[in-house]
């Protein structure tokens, strides 16, 4: 095992990687990652699977079959999708079963198109749940404020959620609001409350990215907003689970909604390619890193601990030092969940179109 990755481990921050391809399942690259990097979940989105299958010589027999079968555009991308999901699910089963099913799990998201309609996203939601049939699967649900409902749906029904998309930290209360609503649900129906488990995917490059072009270069704000929010997010994460409405379901077997912290590879190339990672060191959250940045942290990562409790003080004064400057932290977290959003549907409508290409050679 390399050293710095299994620092980050002993330190509580399960390692998760944010990519899934055909290429990476049959290669055996995933089984190698989980053996030799501390590896134990894989998140996908819309963005992903584009990559995946525009390099997709992997995919072929499948998308012939299902041209065969008369399968249209969507069923193929459904199809293929949760294939890989479903292999990877197995290659992580090991994972599952030895960490009690809190980690070896991978995601998998509903379809942008749905991220401001509750009803739809249930429904997509049990589609996806019932088709890869795995008990380590985590169905992606975005943070809209349209869709907290559907967090809720979901949960009270026994699936697995990866809330997905979150910026703010009021929107991020809203979040756990929601998974806890749904435990509630759960619990009143009789459920095994200790099955059912959730992380909160809490986005941490954006947010500088669209801070920092605000600031003069030489600013010293540059580079602290997404810390700071991530941190904030963790305090509010201790106060919520640690409040006598979750004590009371936790005794009923309930587990917390880890933080996960997405979005960790360094868009800014005047900071540590790190970043993200070695600074919200913290025991019970989950870091989901594209692989440059694994190898990064494998290659120069220095773990020392607990980066983010003592800091709230210090995270509060970082926003109000951007708020004096005129930044408003609202307006940024609207931008980021709206161009999200943008982006998921711009990756669903760039997979569809790869797809129906190779539907139509095969």
């Amino acid at each position: 095992m390399n050293a710095n990755l299994q620092a980050l481990s002993d330190a509580g921050v399960s390692i998760w990687l944010d990519d899934l391809s055909r290429e990476r399942i049959e290669s055996g690259n995933l089984e190698q990652l989980v053996e030799e990097s501390n590896v134990v979940g894989v998140t996908t989105n819309p963005s992903i699977f584009a990559s995946a299958l525009s390099k997709g010589e992997k995919y072929e027999p499948q998308v012939k079959e299902l041209k065969a079968a008369g399968a249209d555009v969507d069923t193929t991308v459904f199809e293929l999708t949760t294939t890989d999901v479903q292999n990877g699910c197995d290659i992580l089963q090991p994972v599952f079963e030895a960490t009690g099913g809190v980690d070896g799990r991978v995601s998998i998201e509903v379809d942008p198109g749905a991220a401001r309609d509750a009803d739809r996203t249930v429904e997509l939601a049990h589609k996806l749940w019932e088709r890869v049939a795995r008990p380590n699967l985590l169905i992606k649900i975005p943070a809209t404020q349209e869709c907290l409902p559907a967090i809720t749906a979901t949960i009270a029904e026994g699936i697995s959620v990866n809330v997905t998309l979150i910026f703010s930290l009021e929107r991020y209360r809203g979040v756990m609001d929601a998974y806890i609503a749904g435990l509630e649900q759960a619990d009143a129906a009789g459920r095994d409350l200790s099955t059912i488990h959730s992380v909160a995917s809490f986005f941490v490059s954006r947010v500088d990215t669209e801070v920092d072009k605000r600031l003069p270069e030489d600013s010293p704000l540059r580079g602290t907003a997404a810390l700071a929010n991530a941190r904030l997010a963790f305090e509010a994460f201790e106060e919520v689970f640690g409040s006598e409405r979750f004590k009371a379901l936790e005794a009923k077997g309930a587990n917390a909604q880890r933080p996960l912290w997405a979005s960790t590879g360094v868009k800014d190339p005047n900071l540590p390619d790190t970043l993200y990672v070695t600074e919200l060191v913290v025991q019970g959250t989950v870091n989901t890193m594209p692989e440059k940045t694994l190898q990064a942290v494998a290659d120069h990562g220095e773990i020392v601990g607990d980066r983010v409790h003592d800091t709230y003080e210090e995270s509060r004064e970082a926003i109000a030092a951007l708020e004096r400057e005129g930044i408003s932290y609202d307006e940024v977290v609207k931008i980021l969940e709206d161009e999200g959003l943008d982006k998921f549907d711009a990756s669903w409508k760039e997979l569809l179109e790869t797809v129906q290409t190779e539907l139509d050679k095969a």
